[in-house]
């Protein structure tokens, strides 16, 4: 049996060191992390200085090469990572590290030249600097080949102006990757570069008020007479549209994983609040028509799970994975949306208090089939890679 036709782990085959470090990041989430959740939720942010917490304990560069500060560890670290740190309970803050750890960084580590990682990289990984990823636009969503932040070549340097919004981070970014035009309309015109905030033109603009994810900061960003040096390219000018659908790769597994393991913590909750509670003298548990609900999710839900570790593993041995992944994100996080309707219903009225986890849940989950490539731009990918 040849790589490509060899048939996933599921579930993978731990090892000690996994199965030590899953232990670690849950002592650490649990007991730095989510203790903090309410605060950060109230306050609708949290301090820098937490980008610099995690990397100190190597969480932002787990996948990363070692000679830049990761660790170098194989992506099933990451994955454990993942579904610990949605034990913080704070969505918006695991929104924000992972834009840092697996969607703004990743691109530089493939393909960044040697003094780009140095100067970005590095620092991403240990804290000290912040990354944002710069894509969406007021008038581009989804359609990314329609980018029309513009960078013009001056000699030297670039000249960027335009527009970004939705960007996680955008507020508090030492640096951006960013998505621009540099040629003609369409995909082919498009280049990735990474743009240093203090960069004068630069300003940040409105700070967006969102249904969920409260603790992080999504902001409108504005570019106006940028000049920065063309060694900030990331790779070749026009590639950037192929750089940033492989990218995507990795940041739809993030929901993807994160959304399974958001619906396994709900279920669990349910599953406590459902022995303690009692109606017409018995726990609601003991009801048969909440009972066959919850066996229903749960069986979907390992279903999800299932499907998205096999993703995992052909992205992990870099094989084709795109319709996996694509998959992935449109199975599970479409299925959050019924999984937190449910367990909240079954809450009844406390569902709908705020110092019940479930209720941020109803709001933070519903971002899984809009953000990082909508539901549907999901089964545009699946149908076209299937002939449709």
């Amino acid at each position: 049996m040849d790589a490509a036709t060899k048939t996933a782990s599921l579930p993978p085959e731990w090892t000690d060191e996994h199965t030590m470090f899953r232990k670690t990041a849950r002592d650490f989430v649990e007991k730095e992390l989510a203790p903090q959740a309410e605060e950060w939720e109230a306050n609708k942010g949290f301090s820098n200085d937490m980008f610099k917490r995690l990397g100190e304990m190597g969480f932002l560069g787990l996948g990363h090469p070692e000679e830049y500060g990761g660790l170098g560890l194989d992506y099933w670290f990451t994955v454990i990572w993942l579904e610990e740190l949605v034990r913080s309970r704070s969505a918006g803050f695991n929104m924000a590290m992972t834009v840092q750890s697996d969607m703004a960084t990743p691109v530089i580590a493939d393909i960044g030249t040697e003094e780009q990682k140095q100067e970005f990289l590095a620092p991403a990984i240990t804290g000290e600097k912040i990354a944002a990823l710069g894509i969406s636009e007021p008038a581009v969503g989804s359609d990314v080949a329609n980018l029309q932040t513009t960078a013009r070549r001056d000699g030297d340097d670039y000249i960027i102006n335009g527009a970004k919004t939705f960007i996680t981070n955008g507020s508090r970014a030492d640096f951006i990757t960013l998505g621009v035009r540099t040629g003609d309309a369409g995909f082919g015109g498009i280049s990735l570069m990474l743009f240093p905030t203090d960069t004068k033109g630069f300003s940040v603009g409105r700070l967006l008020e969102k249904v969920g994810n409260h603790s992080s900061d999504t902001a409108e960003l504005a570019f106006d007479n940028c000049r920065i040096p063309a060694r900030y390219m990331l790779g070749q000018e026009n590639m950037g549209f192929y750089y940033i659908m492989q990218n995507f790769q990795g940041e739809r597994l993030v929901a993807a994983l994160m959304a399974v393991a958001g619906m396994q913590m709900l279920w669990d909750d349910a599953m406590d609040y459902g022995n303690e509670r009692e109606a017409f003298g018995r726990p609601i548990l003991k009801f048969q028509v909440w009972r066959h609900k919850l066996v229903e999710h749960l069986t979907a839900i390992e279903a999800a799970r299932r499907l998205t570790y096999y993703a995992c593993d052909l992205f992990e041995r870099e094989e084709p994975c795109v319709e996996a992944i694509s998959m992935a994100k449109l199975y599970a996080c479409d299925l959050a949306q019924k999984v937190v309707y449910d367990i909240q219903q079954f809450f009844g009225g406390y569902g709908y208090i705020e110092e019940y986890h479930v209720a941020r849940a109803f709001r933070d989950l519903r971002l899984l089939t809009i953000g990082g490539g909508t539901a549907e731009i999901m089964k545009e990918i699946i149908g076209k890679g299937r002939g449709m």
